[in-house]
């Protein structure tokens, strides 16, 4: 493979850099995970405990802790093999994520739609249908993001909103996101690696019209109890009803079909050009994409016309708090991902030795609830690499002889990411613009109680119908 090598002047001032041997996951202890630990903690508690400290200095609170992580690496193993891992996830995982974040937030964030939806229970039901066939083609952030403040403002004359912000997540932000590799980061990973476009959507759609199914159905029923409570709905609807439902800075439209066209481009454009930036390769579809992406959002933002972004109430405080904490999560991860990647061999061994029978053979219902559980916590990406791998890592094999098992892992990665907060970006985000709003949302702990008791028996039902 022809490789450009990039960054000459930086290696030749830092030659440890590139002579960093990778991570070895089975020579760390469980305590390099303290750091990844404290960061999910902190965004647990101190909302509850310290919410104006957490308000005013998540970022910090975040920045602590990856510092915690990479001064003690630095001195342990080196300052080479720290700014090789720190390169790597600054320029293979968090920029790109990022990135594609920013360009769907901004371009969902420029289309406004106009008119006072009103919300019953049925208009919410689908809306949230509506949501969860866009995110397999838009993706969930896409999808989130644009639907979100207009499902607040239809329901912002309710009393009781936080449940349908929940199913939301559930929903738009999670399983609808399932069926395409357009539609959440895992597939796209495992689009790259070679498995076929379209394989998912004949490979777990029952489960995602099961899951989906069931959510929406489970929905109405909450939703319509909760609407016909006396003094439910309040006398005054704070949205006027004077304009015709419509859509404003409707061009952003195509603004996410050139997103959805850069992504599938650098999924199927093989380049044999690689940058290596301090030890990471950086391929040309992938700059091509992310340059693109950038464009797209200055783009977005030149042509939209101000008063729609006064209209949508747009703001950048939810992708500032995702993207510094996100920051802290991709740094403090890397040991974590590592000791996975380590399989039997390494500290977290029990876990991937779990997903194997005794003969040797995968069992997809342990892969569902390993990948899946993983990804509740863990960014959902690597994690279904890890388990990817730990399967055999070939497309070919893993589409064919071991489909069951490739379908446990994309489900529990896809599904699973609802179970938290932190499972899934757009989670974080459409709490976060919730929150803007005026929905009282429940805490870290509070939302996976609503996960736990309305997501988890369904898990175990797709277990012994589909994954046994």
């Amino acid at each position: 493979m022809k490789r450009l090598r990039w960054g000459l002047a930086l290696l030749a001032a830092c030659p440890s850099l590139a002579l960093a041997a990778d991570l070895d996951g089975s020579q760390l202890s469980v305590l390099w995970g303290v750091p990844f630990a404290g960061i999910l903690l902190s965004i647990a508690i101190l909302p509850l405990v310290a919410p104006h400290f957490w308000h005013h200095h998540f970022g910090k609170v975040a920045a602590a802790w990856a510092l915690v992580f990479l001064l003690p690496f630095a001195a342990v193993f080196g300052p080479g093999l720290a700014g090789v891992s720190f390169v790597h996830a600054l320029l293979a995982e968090y920029i790109p994520f990022i990135i594609l974040l920013t360009a769907l937030f901004t371009v969902a964030g420029g289309i406004y739609i106009r008119g006072n939806l009103h919300g019953s229970p049925g208009l919410n039901t689908a809306i949230l249908a509506i949501g969860a066939v866009l995110a397999s083609f838009m993706g969930t952030t896409g999808a989130s993001m644009l639907l979100i403040r207009p499902l607040i403002r239809a329901n912002d004359n309710r009393r009781h909103k936080a449940h349908v912000i929940i199913f939301f997540i559930f929903i738009v932000s999670n399983a609808g996101g399932s069926l395409t590799p357009l539609g959440d980061p895992p597939l796209f990973l495992g689009f790259l690696k070679g498995v076929d476009f379209f394989w998912t959507l004949s490979h777990i759609f029952p489960e995602t019209l099961f899951l989906v199914g069931v959510l929406l159905a489970l929905f109405y029923a909450m939703d319509s109890w909760y609407y016909h409570r006396r003094e439910e709905v309040l006398p005054v609807d704070p949205t006027p009803d004077s304009r015709r439902i419509g859509f404003e800075g409707a061009v952003n439209f195509w603004l996410l079909g050139v997103i959805v066209g850069l992504v599938l481009l650098s999924g199927f454009w093989k380049s044999s050009v690689v940058f290596n930036i301090a030890g990471t390769d950086v391929g040309l579809p992938g700059l091509v994409r992310d340059i693109g992406l950038v464009i797209v959002t200055f783009i977005s933002l030149r042509i939209t016309p101000a008063a729609v972004h006064e209209r949508n109430q747009f703001s950048w405080a939810p992708m500032q708090e995702v993207a510094k904490l996100f920051a802290g999560i991709f740094l403090t991860i890397i040991p974590v991902i590592a000791m996975l990647k380590a399989g039997v061999n390494g500290p977290f061994g029990a876990i991937v030795a779990a997903v194997t029978r005794p003969d040797g053979s995968p069992d997809p219902a342990m892969y569902f609830w390993a990948a899946g559980a993983l990804s509740s916590f863990l960014d959902n990406a690597p994690t279904y690499l890890v388990f990817f791998n730990t399967a055999g890592g070939d497309p070919a094999v893993l589409m064919t002889t071991l489909a069951p098992t490739l379908a446990a892992i994309s489900a529990g990665a896809v599904f699973m990411g609802a179970n938290t907060y932190i499972g899934n970006a757009p989670n974080l985000m459409v709490k976060a613009i919730a929150e803007d709003r005026g929905v009282k949302m429940p805490s870290f702990f509070g939302y996976m109680l609503w996960s736990g008791g309305i997501l988890l028996p369904l898990f175990v039902v797709m277990t012994l119908i589909w994954f046994r």
